[in-house]
């Protein structure tokens, strides 16, 4: 299987090696999608179907922590998810890239462009559903979700991880009472997807992510850039995230899919398939 190895740093400085598991499919222009949280790359099953088929290369990897990746138990904050992206594109010597996060991936993107694209390997970015530009409230940042509501989710993981991620499931993809529009089978496989983490890697990625202010990496960004939101997303709510990042990224093309939750890219594959393809393409 193909892994990459990068490094963690612990507190007391020591250096440890973490591998980072990859799958990279088909000929032609580059894409690395980057998951969201709590999965891992096999969320992107039904783009790896499909965009190869359009002379698209196409590379999913398992952010650590997640998969068949390492477990470091230090490391999970986005300079470092953003230098094992580095690394990744470095090992595979890609050029002409374009990067599309989703959710918590999106936040990977945004920094990696921030911090690592001087040389231009990364030609274009697509942010998906994406927990940019910052989702905690604060005192400047009004719009976004109080710290008890991440807190509330802190404990339940420590406390009955399945049953959390169960229900998590449900809301990601707007299951209720009178809507149902994935499988059970869905949603089993993705709580076997994230059981795959370890715990304490899914409890401090979900602090890095709810905690992360990314305002000042996206006015770094300057590429083309396609923003996609679910206007029903109750994972992330738009107007707390997508809506406000496309008006900091000058001339980002932005997409609002009225009906979809936060997993459009399952919901609304075939749309979403659509607009990636050609956002890569063009």
């Amino acid at each position: 299987m193909p892994f990459i190895t990068t490094t963690s740093v612990s507190l007391s400085g020591s250096a440890e090696e973490v591998t980072i598991y990859y799958q990279d499919i088909g000929r032609g222009k580059p894409v690395i999608l980057i998951h969201g949280w709590p999965l891992n790359h096999q969320m992107w099953e039904y783009q790896l179907n499909e965009l190869p088929r359009y002379n698209i290369r196409v590379i999913a990897y398992d952010r650590r922590g997640f998969g068949l990746s390492s477990r470091p138990w230090e490391g999970y904050d986005y300079d470092t998810f953003a230098a094992d992206l580095r690394a990744l594109i470095v090992h595979l010597n890609l050029t002409g890239v374009t990067l599309a996060g989703f959710s918590m991936g999106g936040g990977e993107v945004a920094r990696y462009l921030a911090k690592f694209n001087d040389d231009g390997r990364v030609t274009r970015a697509v942010l998906v559903s994406s927990v940019t530009p910052y989702l905690l409230k604060t005192d400047n940042n009004p719009s976004g979700l109080p710290q008890g509501q991440f807190d509330s989710i802190r404990e339940q993981l420590e406390d009955n991880r399945p049953k959390f991620l169960a229900q998590f499931s449900k809301m990601f993809y707007g299951v209720n009472l009178f809507s149902h529009p994935v499988s059970d089978e869905i949603l089993q496989h993705d709580l076997m997807l994230a059981m795959q983490a370890s715990g304490y890697s899914t409890i401090k990625a979900m602090q890095a992510w709810s905690a992360t202010d990314f305002r000042d990496d996206l006015k770094n960004i300057n590429i083309p850039v396609l923003i996609i939101h679910g206007k029903q997303d109750q994972t992330v709510p738009v107007t707390a995230s997508s809506d406000l990042t496309a008006k900091m990224i000058p001339n980002a093309a932005y997409i609002v899919y009225d009906d979809a939750p936060h997993g459009l890219y399952y919901t609304h594959k075939h749309k979403f398939n659509e607009d990636l393809i050609e956002f890569i393409l063009s």
